[in-house]
């Protein structure tokens, strides 16, 4: 699990397992599988809370890692409501969002998930995988 801060060029989307979990299902943590585009291998993910991520505004942030459009019309974020902006322009589910880096374990293709994670109403906390891309670095 890794930050991202050179400019990136998304490729394919990775099929997930399991994306929605649920208040005792991030309990230590969060854990699901994707398949990787290029070898096909099966790769396992833990997301704790309040532990993995980084703030997904790190990759929008001035087009850094992505543009904001890249973002939105790939679907990864929405905008966010204007209740809850305090928690930035784009997000998952209008929840605090979050990403990370990470590696097929086999083949090293490079991939990036973006998630939420949060109290959806009281009682409910909620943890969902947006998606997982794989991705190259632009030089």
């Amino acid at each position: 699990m890794y930050s991202i801060s050179k400019k990136i060029k998304l490729i394919r989307q990775a099929a997930i397992a399991k994306n929605h979990f649920s208040n005792d299902e991030t309990v230590p943590a969060a854990e699901t599988k994707f398949t990787c585009c290029d070898c096909g291998q099966e790769n396992s993910i833990e997301i704790f809370p309040y532990k993995s991520g980084f703030p997904i505004f790190e990759i929008y942030n001035e087009n850094k890692v992505l543009s904001r459009n890249e973002l939105l019309e790939n679907k990864i974020v929405t905008e966010t409501s204007r209740r809850i902006l305090y928690l930035g322009e784009l997000t998952v589910s209008d929840l605090p969002t979050l990403y990370f880096g990470t590696d097929c374990r086999f083949c090293q293709s490079k991939y990036i998930c973006v998630f939420s994670y949060g109290e959806w109403q009281p009682g409910l906390t909620l943890l969902n995988i947006s998606c997982i891309w794989k991705y190259e670095e632009l030089e």
